[in-house]
């Protein structure tokens, strides 16, 4: 079955992404941030990983930087609800740049 781990931080977000995946056939696991979904992937990896980019402990930029090393196979999706820009970085791009799979 194809797996997916969800990393967000938000549970108004992370639920309803879990049970849609799951809705559509998908075996999910969820995590609250980067640390959690690196425990996650390591102990059972999944195919695709969905990330927020904001996130306390280990934001999204670090947490695709690791996983793009440690699983180069695994598909990442970069999500951010908190905007595109902050500081004057664009972090979808700085996502795409650290490895995830953006368009």
């Amino acid at each position: 079955m194809f797996r997916v781990l969800v990393i967000e931080d938000h549970r108004q977000m992370r639920d309803p992404l879990r049970r849609q995946l799951e809705g559509e056939g998908y075996a999910v696991e969820t995590a609250e941030d980067g640390d959690e979904g690196l425990r996650l992937q390591a102990a059972q990896p999944a195919d695709l990983v969905i990330t927020d980019i904001f996130m306390p402990n280990r934001d999204g930029i670090e947490t695709i930087s690791r996983l793009r090393v440690e699983y180069p196979g695994t598909k990442i999706l970069a999500i951010s609800g908190g905007g595109r820009l902050a500081h004057g970085v664009d972090y979808l791009v700085a996502a795409r740049e650290a490895g995830a799979d953006v368009s």
